[in-house]
């Protein structure tokens, strides 16, 4: 090896790469890497991030502008230099609001970019006209090649909830929901999907009827459409909506539980029994009230959100990994489906104020990186595509309409740190497992993560292709060399994502085996196998 001075090295052996202390010129190195290639893990499903609430006004800009927006979200393409245009998400959430945009001010929801339309007027008929900035996107969307959709749900209609609101205002931990209109909400969720897909050509493959409903933000409102629920109301609504959707021999799958935090999915977290313990209570055939494992149309999955789980970073590993114990336990899958950064993510600052910078995209690669190894998520979401001043959107919206109907938009390094796993781990790749070891080939456990330095997942397209990417959090660079031992003479593509101007999944050139690459300080890089 070459001597390299205030560096750390890094050499990628066919699937075999190593580590040695910054400075040093020693031939052994301190911790080498392997890539199993016979250890599959999961296989993944999608990347994506919602519509939620911007889209329903971004939807209605001018046309240029919604076409800009909808390259750096969905495409595949790349531009003449070999850069990619987009991020590639390959799934879209698609929020199906519950009317309190139609009560205004009167909804109790103060800021109209957290209201939304609903497809249901009060005497019972639909307007196929609402939601039109929404359903414009899932347009742009398909145009650019995602053909999976989800709808999810906050609240149900306005016209069927206990107090006529789409938020809950302090009611407590039930549904807001009449008890007489259980079977008027499953119809109106069939007749959104048949009718968007009437409509717009649009099919939603899954749905979602309700989102956080074990959140205690849902019943002491209000702020946005929400609704809580217990155990025994999801499964009951879900039970509906699966004879719902067989008697009108409907394919789409009902997905449960969008949970709020990770610890009420496996135990109790500021709530009791009844919203907590959510994998046993619909996954385990000892939960008569709500098992839902032998319901048609609902996989054997769990959705849940990354929030408030983030700190300290000693349990940013552990819940997910006390979460994937159950999962493994009960024989359940399972997506993460939203997360922003929120007060308690204080090594950036918390939530307020957008930042267009690598500190928040390192600090969210961070956690796709434990979502997809410690959890085995096989699909990871973004809250909000278009955000305002605040650290929830991919892109940040600058409005200068006073109707809300123009502006400009500004994208992030966040959104193409997101890229560095979505543009190029496409569904149906498979993750393969990271081994670590020290100088005397002892395993190191969790060795394919350091929380502070070099984080590293590997995948196998379908198409054949091998994805590496790596995440390097710490404040040195390192460099890198891909051999050619069990993957011959092997070219990698490199794309860089740092806080340089232009380098958003930058190629930055090819590699063959054995020859040397660097990534820089503070910075993210795939590599994509020929």
């Amino acid at each position: 090896m070459n001597r390299i001075i205030g560096k750390k090295r890094v050499a990628i052996l066919g699937f075999l790469f190593v580590c040695v202390a910054g400075g040093c010129s020693q031939s052994v190195p301190d911790v080498s890497y392997q890539i199993e290639t016979d250890k599959p893990c999961q296989t993944m499903a999608y990347f994506s991030a919602s519509d939620a609430w911007s889209m329903q006004f971004i939807g209605l800009w001018p046309e240029e502008k919604q076409n800009l927006v909808a390259d750096w979200l969905f495409s595949t393409e790349n531009d003449a230099n070999g850069q990619p245009k987009g991020i590639g998400l390959s799934l879209w959430r698609f929020n199906v609001g519950a009317g309190s945009a139609e009560q205004g001010e009167a909804s109790q929801i103060a800021s109209p970019w957290m209201r939304a339309e609903c497809f249901l007027n009060a005497d019972g008929t639909y307007d196929w006209n609402k939601q039109q900035g929404q359903r414009n996107f899932l347009k742009l969307a398909k145009e650019r090649g995602v053909n999976k959709f989800l709808a999810f749900l906050n609240s149900p209609p306005v016209h069927y909830t206990q107090n006529g609101l789409a938020t809950n205002t302090g009611r407590g931990g039930t549904a807001n929901l009449k008890p007489d209109c259980y079977g008027k909400y499953v119809r109106f969720l069939a007749d959104v999907v048949q009718g968007v897909e009437e409509h717009d050509g649009i099919k939603f493959n899954y749905i979602c009827p309700f989102n956080e409903p074990d959140g205690h933000w849902n019943w002491v409102g209000p702020k946005q459409e929400g609704c809580p629920a217990t155990n025994k109301e999801v499964a009951h609504t879900v039970r509906l909506l699966s004879k719902e959707f067989v008697s009108r021999n409907m394919d789409t799958q009902i997905l449960v539980n969008e949970s709020s935090d990770y610890r009420c999915m496996f135990r109790t977290h500021e709530t009791d029994w009844q919203r907590g313990y959510q994998i046993q209570a619909f996954f385990c055939p000892d939960s008569v009230d709500t098992y839902l494992g032998d319901t048609p149309n609902v996989p054997r999955l769990m959705l849940g959100h990354s929030y408030w789980t983030t700190t300290p970073l000693s349990e940013l590993r552990n819940i997910r990994c006390q979460l994937r114990d159950t999962l493994d336990k009960h024989q359940v899958g399972f997506w993460q489906t939203e997360t922003c950064i929120m007060g308690n993510d204080e090594e950036i600052g918390g939530g307020n104020g957008f930042d267009r910078t690598m500190k928040t995209a390192l600090y969210v690669a961070r956690i796709i990186h434990h979502d997809i190894v410690y959890a085995r998520a096989e699909s990871w979401q973004w809250w909000r595509a278009i955000g305002g001043d605040y650290k929830d959107g991919l892109i940040r919206e600058y409005t200068t309409d006073d109707n809300l109907l123009d502006g400009r938009v500004e994208d992030s390094k966040l959104m193409w740190a997101l890229g560095n796993y979505s543009r190029f781990t496409r569904p149906g790749a498979v993750r393969l497992s990271v081994s670590a070891f020290d100088q005397t080939n002892a395993f190191i456990p969790d060795g394919d993560t350091d929380q502070q330095g070099l984080m590293c997942s590997a995948y196998k397209n379908v198409d054949g292709t091998y994805v590496i990417v790596v995440i390097n959090y710490a404040n040195e660079e390192k460099e890198f060399s891909i051999h050619k031992e069990k993957v011959g003479n092997a070219q990698w593509q490199v794309y860089r994502t740092s806080d340089k101007e232009g380098e958003n999944l930058l190629p930055v050139g090819k590699v063959k085996s054995g020859k040397n690459i660097q990534i820089p300080a503070r910075s993210i890089i795939t590599l994509q196998s020929n």
